[in-house]
This record gives C-alpha cells, sequence and structure tokens, in this order.
C-alpha cells in the first residue's frame, strides 16, 4: 500500500509539475509580450494623465499625455510611466528594452521630463529626443531642442543639441557627443514611422 501511494503521490507531483511548468512559460511570455500594455493600463487607471492609442496598420503605440507631451513607442518596449511629484502628470518614463520617441513641449512639463534607463538619465525642459537601450546601452539622439544625459550614479554629463546623439554604456568613461550619420538617424526614425 505504501508503495501504490508513494508511485501515486509522485505520478500526481509530475502532473502538478508539468502543469505548472506550462502555466509558469505561459505566464512569462505574456509578461514579456505584454508588458508595455499593463504599463499603458496601469496609467491610464492610476489617472496619469495620458491616452493610449494603436497606430493603424502598425506595431507603434502612442501616448498622449497632459501638458502636451507624446511618447510613441515600438512595438515590445518596456517602460513604465512616473509621477515623481503625484500630482496627477506623467513627468517621467523608466525605460529597461527597446526605444522611445518623446515630445515634451517648452516649459510644458513643470520641472522637466526625464527618461531613465539601466545606464543613463536623459532629461528635458523641451525638446523631441528618442533613447534606445539595447545590449547594456543607452543611445540617445536629439532631433530639436536640447537634453542633459549622464549616467545615474554620475553629476557628470553632457548637452546635446539637434542632430547629435551619445551611447552610454555602464562603466565610469566620460560621454562623447557625435554628430549621428544620416543613415543612423534614418534607421532610428524610421522605428517610429518619422
Amino acid at each position: 500500500m505504501q508503495d501504490f501511494l508513494a508511485a501515486d503521490f509522485r505520478k500526481s507531483k509530475e502532473t502538478f509539475m508539468s502543469a505548472s511548468g506550462r502555466y509558469l512559460r505561459n505566464l512569462v511570455a505574456c509578461m514579456l509580450a505584454c508588458v508595455f500594455w499593463v504599463d499603458t493600463a496601469s496609467a491610464q487607471s492610476n489617472n496619469a494623465g495620458c491616452t493610449f492609442e494603436l497606430v493603424a496598420g502598425t506595431s507603434r503605440q502612442i501616448l498622449r499625455c497632459r501638458e502636451g507631451l507624446t511618447i510613441i513607442a515600438e512595438d515590445g518596449a518596456r517602460f513604465a510611466l512616473v509621477d515623481r511629484d503625484r500630482n496627477g502628470s506623467v513627468d517621467a518614463v523608466r525605460l529597461r528594452r527597446k526605444a522611445l520617441l518623446l515630445d515634451a513641449p517648452a516649459g510644458r512639463v513643470r520641472g522637466g521630463f526625464a527618461v531613465v534607463t539601466p545606464q543613463a538619465i536623459a532629461a528635458v525642459r523641451g525638446t523631441k529626443w528618442a533613447v534606445d537601450v539595447a545590449r547594456g546601452k543607452t543611445s540617445v539622439f536629439v532631433v530639436k531642442g536640447r537634453v542633459a544625459v549622464q549616467r545615474p550614479a554620475s553629476n557628470a554629463g553632457v548637452v546635446l543639441g539637434p542632430g547629435e546623439g551619445v551611447d552610454v554604456e555602464a562603466g565610469t568613461g566620460t560621454l562623447t557627443v557625435k554628430r549621428w550619420p544620416a543613415a543612423r538617424v534614418s534607421a532610428l526614425m524610421a522605428r517610429f514611422g518619422q
């Protein structure tokens, strides 16, 4: 009888583990694929002042927020909206993967707007810029206006103007501002339908 119970327990455990494994794989797949939706839904349900729309015929998504802020996210972008001063309006984004194109009109976002990534902080007071996180690097490119970029653990940084970009990797090395070649700019902007 004891051997029968042990065998039955092993079979039940194997069935449970198999079902649990499928459930966990599906859950992880959904989390990876749906994280933008969760972030967007959370932003809307928390009254962060943003509305969400899909760009017809594409996989891009647009968030239009109070104060005239517009964020275009490429498919698969993983980010969270942040209301640092708890006034009901988005004033920062935490970006973990892929790219965002942001347009923050001058003087409309009180205290400025920031995009925080694992490697960099890009802060502005009014501009249009793109931030891309991939392969352990954050790339920031300015379309118009000015963007200050620094590492999270540093006070030293650079200021980018129109047509300029910087690639920020982990570490403490000097950040180098470069005028990006047209091909690189075109490839980045094409990801946003621009």
